[in-house]
């Protein structure tokens, strides 16, 4: 069992941030190991930098805490991007007139894969090793 991969999902519903400006982040750490990329998202002016950290660390958490996997060796498996719904919104124009806008908003779905801790057996007391060897 130590050499199985397994796979740990976090998504992000509802951004208010456009799709296209927050994929641009996403490209950056795409397929990267989960350490790396925090780095480097620490490290990005951009403000769906943080989003995406976010759900970076969203999946992490899930993947060590839910699933028990070890956070050294997870590496961002999926990194997909996907446009939200849109807010339709209008803004006044001259001579009485509205001109419409969207507010677009998107949606972030991380998975990370890695392997599973290594758990040590537990060690026997003293006193239940003499027990056992007196038998």
């Amino acid at each position: 069992m130590a050499g199985e991969i397994f796979k740990v999902r976090a998504m992000i519903k509802g951004i208010d941030l456009t799709p296209r400006k927050v994929s641009i982040v996403a490209s950056l750490v795409r397929g990267r190991s989960v350490a790396d990329a925090l780095v480097i998202l620490d490290h990005t002016p951009r403000r769906s930098a943080l989003a995406v950290k976010k759900a970076i660390q969203s999946a992490a958490a899930n993947a060590a805490n839910n699933h028990g996997l070890d956070t050294k060796t997870l590496q961002i498996s999926t990194l997909s991007v996907t446009a939200g719904p849109r807010l339709k919104r209008f803004k006044p124009h001259m001579r009485g007139m509205t001109l419409p806008f969207q507010k677009k908003t998107s949606h972030i779905l991380v998975e990370v894969s890695g392997t599973e801790k290594v758990r040590k057996k537990p060690v026997k007391k003293e006193t239940e090793a003499k027990d056992e060897s007196h038998k």
